[in-house]
């Protein structure tokens, strides 16, 4: 039989705008060709190349390009959340979209359950500086308190040696654990995204 057919979203959370080289859109991209050779076809999007209004409602008026980046999010069955560290802690492009994230509360499926319920995320980190666990796990949290699943084992990350100024984009390869950890979450993440598919959690 073959596998149940799904899509990914992988939101590059980096405060370059395009086309400039960005080490979070080289990690997203990376993620996107290993869930390609687990059947799981996507896109990435820079947030930071729309304007997403600050707020906590799934619209925010005229001029916020955020309701068709939902309508993206809405749309996957996985999404990949990457970020660069900054100052030990996620990007404000990253904390922006979380906040508006956090509208999906307030919307229900079918099932009576958070619309986001039977998604499945999981993130990288990428930065030349200390903070990839802490952001990790503030993304974790994030992410599952509006609603996503985090698969085991669901991320990446690479820093650079302290107080250098290496980029992950500069690498002559990618390391082998930051290689092998993704592979370990993109194959957990197909795997569970398609567990929901076929068993989703209870009606509310």
């Amino acid at each position: 039989m073959a596998p149940t057919p799904l899509t990914v979203l992988a939101i590059n959370c980096s405060l370059k705008p395009s086309p400039e080289a960005s080490s979070g859109d080289l990690m997203a991209h990376q993620f996107l060709d290993a869930f390609a050779e687990k059947g799981v076809t996507g896109t990435v999007v820079r947030p930071v190349d729309h304007t997403i209004k600050p707020g906590v409602e799934a619209d925010m008026g005229d001029g916020d390009d955020w309701p068709a980046l939902r309508d993206q999010v809405l749309a996957a069955d996985v999404l990949v959340f990457v970020s660069p560290t900054w100052l030990g802690h996620m990007s404000s492009v990253a904390q922006r979209v979380l906040e508006r994230l956090d509208a999906e509360l307030s919307s229900e499926g079918d099932d009576g359950n958070p619309i986001l319920y039977g998604k499945v995320a999981v993130v990288g980190v990428v930065g030349n500086e200390d903070g990839a666990h802490k952001v990790t796990a503030d993304l974790y949290q994030a992410l599952n308190d509006v609603g996503f699943t985090i698969a085991a084992q669901g991320g990446t990350y690479w820093n650079g040696e302290a107080m250098q100024t290496t980029d992950y984009r500069e690498l002559e390869q990618t390391p082998e654990p930051v290689a092998s950890a993704m592979s370990a979450a993109v194959a957990n993440a197909a795997h569970l995204a398609r567990a929901l598919k076929v068993s989703a959690y209870p009606a509310s």
